[in-house]
């Protein structure tokens, strides 16, 4: 996701310092941004003297010590809220008063997370969407104490990097975008769970019952089925709310590691990709899929 959102926002034509502590993560980050450019080249997407100048406009950091003279400050680490806090606190010390302090949460509460920084309200969520260069939705979410001058910012942000915004105005855990898809998965693994249907007609009912461009499972693999139960077990704590307990076929899969597009293996079986981003091409009403067939399960 931290790719992904410097090769958009450098592609809007900002500068981006992209920080993470460990120089290979930086480095393999970097060669994803090129490849990906690569891609949009070849399509036709953007010009080759677009994409060298947005890969020339990026630099990378061991420290968040280079994030102080920034105007917003992106986070996308792990899903865990000690970890995002810990994040928060440090760009509190770091940044100067007037950085936005965005976290790219796809369900921990942006109050919660703000509770570490110094002056939540300058923190605001920016729930960008996986793969971040293809998809153009960005959910803009209020804090307890978010204030307008860093929702204006964090929208001016978002659009300049090509993206839709849509503001969320009540913090709860799961946000809206979050919350539909979670509980849309748990529903669907449950029915295929208790072999009510198969997955691929299951994701084939949605798509022709519903006009989704993707079934459920295959979005899960897509985002990482990881990353959805993380996001599901995170709206449960929150709600207490049963239907977004995960179900055991998700809780399953991550265990046994099969989480999707990026290990090869999830709900469905993928051959030929390296990479867990999603670069098949949109061809009428559905994706077109990469050599993608029904697991054995």
């Amino acid at each position: 996701m931290g790719s992904g959102i410097a090769q958009v926002t450098s592609l809007g034509g900002s500068d981006v310092t992209l920080i993470d502590t460990d120089e290979g993560a930086l480095e393999r980050a970097l060669a994803a941004i090129r490849s990906s450019l690569d891609r949009f080249v070849a399509k036709e997407k953007t010009s080759a003297e677009d994409a060298e100048a947005a890969l020339g406009r990026i630099t990378t950091a061991t420290g968040l010590e280079a994030a102080a003279g920034a105007e917003i400050a992106v986070e996308a680490v792990f899903e865990r809220l000690p970890v995002k806090q810990e994040v928060f606190r440090t760009l509190s010390a770091v940044c100067a008063p007037e950085t936005v302090l965005a976290t790219n949460t796809s369900a921990i509460p942006i109050t919660e997370i703000a509770a570490a920084a110094t002056h939540p309200e300058r923190v605001v969520g920016t729930h960008f969407f996986s793969p971040v260069p293809m998809m153009r939705l960005c959910e803009l979410v209020r804090g307890l104490h978010t204030g307008d001058e860093a929702l204006a910012k964090a929208r001016a942000f978002a659009e300049a990097a090509g993206k839709t915004c849509v503001v969320v105005n009540r913090d709860v855990a799961g946000f809206a975008t979050t919350r539909l898809i979670c509980a849309f998965v748990n529903e669907a693994a449950r029915l295929v769970e208790d072999g009510v249907i198969s997955a691929e007609d299951l994701d084939t009912a949605c798509r022709l019952g519903f006009g989704h461009p993707m079934g459920p499972l295959a979005t899960a693999d897509l985002t990482g089925i990881d990353v959805i139960t993380h996001a599901t077990e995170n709206i449960y704590e929150d709600t207490a709310d049963p239907k977004f307990f995960p179900p055991a076929m998700l809780r399953r899969l991550v265990a046994a590691g099969e989480i999707g597009r990026k290990s090869g293996k999830g709900f469905f079986d993928y051959e030929g990709l390296s990479t867990g981003l999603w670069t098949t091409e949109r061809r009428g009403p559905r994706p077109a899929p990469l050599r993608m067939r029904p697991s054995s399960r």
